[in-house]
């Protein structure tokens, strides 16, 4: 329960951030010309993201704590992920000979849109990039390994557990979020962006590599990058269903399923995935991305 300080902290929280925002988007307005006139890009905070006390709920559940401990408890297949299927270890506490943990609130993961990847949607953040899931870390390694939790949008409303990587990179990019600026990802690639205004700057080696070795290009310029990368790539094109789609395209499809479900992601790209209390080995696509 949070008491009536810790809301009012909250408040003055965000209208402290709307405030900068608006004064940011301002001074964006007096500085940009054309049509597509920018507005400070903006990470949603827990309140403005759709049934984020569910979500919240669901990261702090016994269940998704369970299957934290049962992922980590059971060796992930190596290689492309065509090795022996392990099972889970029989014991009736899931978490029995784990050191004790807990999964931190999540955050939002940002991806790019496939209208602007397209080029039919304009070069400003509110078409260019949309939330897609939420992650949540641990809050501290669990016997030298790290875990990310990964919750995706139930259809009608509320969240289910998609997911669970090796791995706090997608918590720790997606913490680097700033008041004014919107934190996303190029997940064909692997590549975590920072947009500022109408300025994308690279967070990590695959994105600096996807925008050729440049500190930062316009959005615009961005758009044309990722068009001539995937446009012909998209879901549903020859591309997809003859079977080359990436290795994390792939994986998300699968993620999209039913909590019943979950799928766990190796650190190798190898995924497992809890079905009825076994635990079974799923091959990845083949990926010829770029």
């Amino acid at each position: 329960m949070h008491d009536t300080r810790t809301s009012g902290r909250r408040a003055a929280s965000r209208l402290s951030r709307l405030t900068t925002v608006l004064a940011l988007s301002a001074s964006a307005l007096l500085s940009v010309a054309g049509p597509a006139r920018a507005t400070a890009p903006m990470d949603p905070l827990p309140a403005d993201i759709p049934d984020y006390q569910a979500a919240l709920d669901l990261v702090k559940s016994a269940d998704v704590h369970n299957t934290v401990c049962r992922f980590l408890s059971v060796p992930v297949p190596q290689g492309d992920g065509g090795g022996t299927p392990q099972p889970i270890p029989d014991k009736a506490d899931p978490c029995e000979g784990l050191p004790a943990f807990t999964v931190k609130d999540p955050l939002a993961l940002n991806e790019i849109t496939p209208g602007f990847v397209a080029g039919t949607s304009l070069p400003i953040a509110s078409q260019a990039v949309q939330l897609s899931h939420l992650v949540s870390a641990l809050d501290a390694p669990v016997n030298g390994r790290n875990a990310t939790v990964m919750l995706a949008p139930t259809q009608g409303g509320g969240w289910h557990l998609a997911a669970v990587r090796d791995g706090d990179s997608d918590a720790a990019y997606a913490g680097k979020a700033t008041v004014g600026t919107l934190v996303f990802t190029e997940p064909q690639i692997r590549g975590w962006y920072q947009l500022r205004l109408t300025t994308v700057e690279p967070l990590n080696d695959q994105a600096r590599q996807g925008l050729a070795g440049r500190s930062s290009v316009s959005l615009s310029e961005y758009q044309k990058l990722v068009k001539a990368r995937y446009a012909d790539k998209q879901p549903g094109s020859l591309y997809d269903t003859s079977g080359m789609s990436s290795g994390y395209a792939a994986a998300k499809k699968t993620a999209d399923t039913p909590s019943s479900t979950p799928l766990l992601v190796g650190g190798s790209g190898a995924a497992v995935a809890l079905v009825g209390g076994g635990v079974f080995a799923l091959r990845r696509r083949h990926d010829t991305t770029a």
